[in-house]
């Protein structure tokens, strides 16, 4: 489990620090550590991070097999084979994948192979099904290669109407990786493609470190949640919604929790119940200052009252949005807690900049932030921003340029599910015009 920075338990603000985006994200990140490795089975594993090198055991593919349905055949007993003037041979039974025994294919034989079966000893090619009648025995007779009787024990005979180089449809022992060869390296991300690896060598249970367990809790009496009755003055409480649907997709195993009515013993009683299954907690509103009072109270009381580096600090940022920002450990494992502004983008913003990076960090990659790049801004107006802040705002990218999707207002929900990007306005910049070159996080 990680263990935080020291910080004095309820700790009051430093009102007169203005954080940097950089300086409270460097804080998270020197107190977040990577959750230790365990051992899961392949597919409890998917989206974990491999921590060893994975060696292959056995050579893929183990033995030379038909990548077609055919009949393997000597490549001199189908040379210049033609429509008019076909090969014959004498087909002495099947070979199909994951058969046991093996027949041997002499001078003027032919055996039927399916795909994924072992190439039979004698063989040297296989000629695909729609090269021949199919064994119908039906060629023409001018001119064909044919054996006078059939031997003992023939299945009937196949009329081959092309020739076939050596080992062609033939899928090479060894041909896709060998053994000892390196098959996965550590920091790799265990998706689809790498649990099908894994499975191939024989590996059933893999080293990894385990996805995050991230839970997600929304403070305020004024939420509802979806599908329930809206009074007035109350709204839908989306922000778990968003918060939890984006921690799954950073990585983490999330769980939401309903929303927390704006009481301190509440709310403290909620987190040190959820901290049983809580490797990060998240919350989200109530650290502004019309509520600061009561989460400051409930997060100081969770903290562990032997351990002096337990607690919850409440920031202020010079960005927009997201100005009011918490951060800290809670209980005996010292689970770090973020604790994010209410309104729903600068919750999510927030989450984009602070909570994402944490939640890789618990994973283990050695990448933890989205991507940037810089693009066009194609706006009819110029963008305004306040001195001093750090703003992001919404926007759709594409062809290497910008939109701006939306206002700057942090209620803007239905604007932020039409955006992929943000576009970020430095501290020192008021005014961005239309064609200017500025800096974009990429979101999905």
């Amino acid at each position: 489990m990680s263990s935080p920075a020291p910080r004095a338990a309820g700790q009051d603000p430093a009102e007169d620090r203005l954080w940097s985006v950089e300086d409270h994200l460097e804080d998270i990140l020197a107190t977040v550590r990577p959750l230790e490795p365990i051992e899961l089975n392949l597919l409890d594993a998917q989206g974990c991070v491999l921590v060893e090198d994975v060696t292959v055991p056995v050579s893929l593919p183990p033995f030379d097999n038909s990548s077609m349905d055919g009949y393997a055949v000597r490549v001199a007993d189908v040379a210049g084979a033609g429509e008019e003037f076909p090969a014959c041979l004498e087909v002495i039974g099947d070979v199909a994948a994951g058969a046991a025994g093996q027949l041997r294919v002499g001078p003027g034989q032919a055996a039927r192979i399916m795909t994924g079966a072992p190439l039979p000893p004698g063989a040297e090619t296989v000629v695909p099904v729609e090269w021949t009648d199919g064994g119908l025995g039906a060629g023409p007779v001018t001119g064909m290669r044919a054996r006078s009787a059939a031997p003992e024990g023939a299945e009937g005979q196949v009329y081959v109407y092309r020739p076939a180089e050596a080992r062609a449809h033939v899928r090479a022992a060894g041909s896709d990786v060998r053994a000892g060869d390196r098959a996965l390296t550590a920091g790799t991300v265990l998706g689809p493609p790498q649990i099908g690896l894994l499975a191939a060598i024989g590996r059933g249970r893999v080293r990894v470190r385990p996805r995050p367990r991230v839970v997600v809790l929304s403070t305020g009496s004024e939420l509802v949640q979806p599908d329930e009755q809206l009074t007035h003055g109350r709204i839908y409480d989306s922000n778990s919604f968003a918060l939890t649907a984006a921690a799954r997709d950073a990585g983490a195993i999330a769980y939401r929790v309903g929303a927390v009515a704006d009481d301190a013993e509440t709310l403290r009683s909620t987190i040190e119940d959820q901290l049983v299954r809580a490797d990060l907690m998240v919350t989200t509103g109530g650290v502004s200052v019309g509520a600061y009072d009561v989460v400051k109270e409930a997060l100081a009381h969770v903290a562990d009252e032997d351990e002096p580096g337990s607690g919850v600090e409440f920031r202020k940022l010079a960005m927009q949005p997201g100005k009011p920002q918490g951060f800290g450990s809670v209980g005996p494992d010292h689970t770090p807690l973020l604790a994010l502004p209410g309104n729903p983008v600068s919750s999510y913003v927030s989450f984009e900049l602070f909570v994402r990076p944490a939640i890789r960090t618990l994973m283990g990659l050695p990448d933890v932030h989205r991507p940037r790049t810089t693009a066009t801004l194609a706006a009819d107006r110029a963008l305004t921003s306040p001195k001093g802040r750090r703003q992001f705002l919404r926007g759709s990218h594409a062809d290497g340029t910008v939109t701006p999707v939306g206002g700057a207002g942090s209620h803007l929900v239905a604007a932020l599910a039409r955006a992929d990007a943000l576009i970020v306005v430095p501290e020192d910049t008021e005014t961005v015009e239309p064609g200017a070159e500025v800096e974009v996080v990429l979101l999905g």
